[in-house]
């Protein structure tokens, strides 16, 4: 039987945001949008420990109130447009092992997918485990017209060349080989990948296979729209 491995939670949630101002407090649903995954997280079972990064007082006031682990405030540095995901991973991670916490498996949960199903943070590192993978990342199948053997790129000189790399687009559709995109509901990952590999996915990453929600992250108000319509559908109201 294999050792049960500690695993954290990680929300980040910063203030700033150029599609929607204070996009982590705005209300969906009734509800600040970071409550929804602070709810998920704090339902899984296999979250030894939830922590919310946010370099953000109020934000972190919030996470605080909804239950939410907020040792540290992020530095500025690492909450600009620009900053990669994997560089706040990595402070997180530093910063609860300087503290003397130290996990096995990070588990990245961005407020802006909300809807998460039931239990997908335990699936989640269940697969990891079982099937001793580096990762474990949600995922939803590829619309057949965006499928790489029938999206062309241009090159460098202009010509269209074929995402899949082959020379000639496949004839039919049944011809096309299965493929998938991040839906960014969670990935799971081992922290010596994180930590060692610099890399959320290292050379075994399985996918968490998700349908049976809508596709959607918040990040334009049209977006919060679209999301609302969707809540109002599900509870009956359209």
């Amino acid at each position: 039987m294999k050792a049960r491995l500690r695993v954290v939670g990680l929300i980040p949630a910063r203030g700033g945001s150029k599609g929607v101002a204070r996009k982590n407090l705005r209300l969906l649903g009734g509800r600040p949008l970071l409550s929804w995954t602070a709810d998920a997280a704090l339902s899984a079972e296999t979250l030894d420990r939830v922590v919310l990064t946010t370099d953000d007082p109020e934000i972190a006031a919030a996470g605080r109130a909804q239950g939410l682990d907020v040792p540290f405030l992020r530095p500025a540095a690492l909450a600009a447009d620009d900053t990669p995901t994997l560089d706040v991973v990595r402070h997180a991670l530093w910063w609860l092992e300087q503290s003397g916490d130290r996990f096995d498996v990070l588990v990245l949960l961005q407020p802006t997918s909300p809807f998460r199903a039931p239990g997908i943070i335990d699936q989640a590192v269940k697969i990891l485990q079982e099937r001793n993978a580096t990762s474990v990342i949600s995922v939803r199948p590829v619309p057949h017209r965006y499928n790489p053997h029938w999206v062309f790129q241009p090159d460098r000189d202009g010509v269209l060349r074929l995402a899949s790399g082959e020379r000639e687009p496949l004839p039919r559709r049944q011809l096309l080989p299965e493929a998938y995109i991040r839906d960014g509901r969670l990935y799971a990952v081992r922290t010596e990948v994180v930590l060692e590999q610099g890399s959320l996915y290292g050379d075994r990453c399985l996918p968490l296979y998700q349908c049976d929600l809508e596709d959607i992250n918040l990040d334009t108000l049209e977006d919060f729209a679209t999301a609302e319509r969707l809540l109002a559908r599900s509870n009956g109201q359209a």
